[in-house]
């Protein structure tokens, strides 16, 4: 884990990222990705419907990951793995085996798209 602490940003800079709440509605495997992913269809509200690539295959099984809510970066522009296209960041945390470990929220049911604030 890299424990170095990264330049100071200026509040302007975190503001332009977007993070929102999202449903995961469809998981599938990803054979063609270098390194073991899902492809996740997330469902962002009124922000529509979004993909991302996850590696996130070593701690969630696709039913585990189902219809749960997370948390990712949706203004990113969209970035080519293989012959699929991931349009949002699932944001997650690394364990000590190197592992990520999704980002929930400890209530369940909010409105998709919310804004984190």
């Amino acid at each position: 884990m890299n424990n170095i602490l990264k330049p100071d940003i200026e509040f302007d800079d975190f503001s332009k990222v977007d993070f929102r709440l999202g449903t995961i509605i469809n998981v599938m495997d990803f054979p063609k990705a270098r390194k073991p992913a899902y492809q996740l269809t997330i469902d962002f509200g009124k922000l529509g419907i979004k993909k991302s690539s996850a590696q996130i295959t070593a701690i969630y099984t696709k039913n585990d990951l189902l219809n749960k809510q997370i948390i990712a970066i949706v203004n990113f522009p969209k970035k080519q793995i293989a012959n699929f296209y991931s349009e949002c960041l699932v944001l997650g945390f690394e364990n000590n085996q190197q592992q990520v470990v999704l980002i929930r929220t400890s209530k369940t049911n909010l409105k998709n798209g919310t804004k984190i604030s």
